[in-house]
């Protein structure tokens, strides 16, 4: 994560030329942003994110050599690794489900405006979500899975590692709610809650929120 005086750094990861220019033009008028390296291709990603550090690395899913779901398991099994935000084309895809599941913070539509595209990386910088708990509810209904069943059933014996303080915590944290609402609404500081989720990340053995959510949703604790 960027400290408060140094930009926010970037690697730009995506096999199409024009892609990356126009990412990295965008992205070289912002101010606090740096732009530290691109790649062509997954298979770049290890080596660069060693010799740059970025704090954000922006993924193409679709590349020919490997991935960008691989590029991003890969990295998010590291620890101290780089918050991941995918790039797409699709708002509802299967790849881009998996990714979020492997540990990316967020996906961006490769059109999304510069101003929005600034936005999110400072965001995911700060460690603040990016998705709109509907967004993460309609990627996951909309992308048919065929073991839902079995998913459900592995979410909730993993949210049953959680003592009943920590679980509302979680399924606060599946509604897309921040520290502070999460405070307000469970009557703890933000301290508190801070602690809790760490906690709930520490016995789920999971890397970000965005997975929390995830998993919140398929253990069905969420309506629609």
């Amino acid at each position: 994560m960027a400290g408060m005086s140094s930009p926010i750094s970037v690697l730009i990861v995506d096999d199409d030329a024009l892609v990356r220019a126009g990412l990295s033009m965008i992205l070289a008028g912002a101010e606090e942003i740096r732009v530290a390296g691109e790649a062509a291709d997954g298979e770049e990603v290890p080596a660069l994110v060693a010799r740059h550090r970025p704090d954000v690395v922006l993924m193409d899913i679709r590349m020919p050599k490997v991935d960008g779901l691989t590029a991003t398991e890969r990295l998010r099994a590291v620890a101290g690794a780089p918050e991941v935000v995918v790039l797409t084309t699709f708002h509802a895809d299967a790849q881009v489900l998996r990714a979020l599941r492997a540990g990316a913070a967020g996906f961006l539509l490769k059109d999304t405006p510069p101003a929005e595209l600034v936005a999110a990386i400072r965001k995911v910088a700060a460690g603040e979500p990016i998705l709109s708990p509907a967004v993460t509810r309609q990627l996951i209904s909309h992308v048919s899975e065929t073991a839902v069943d079995s998913r459900r059933e592995r979410a909730r014996a993993l949210l049953a590692r959680l003592s009943e303080r920590e679980r509302e915590v979680a399924v606060a944290v599946g509604r897309g709610k921040a520290n502070a609402e999460i405070g307000g609404e469970l009557f703890m500081s933000v301290a508190t809650v801070k602690a809790h989720v760490s906690r709930v990340l520490t016995k789920l053995e999971l890397n970000n929120r965005v997975q929390v959510a995830l998993l919140v949703q398929d253990a069905g604790l969420i309506s629609s």
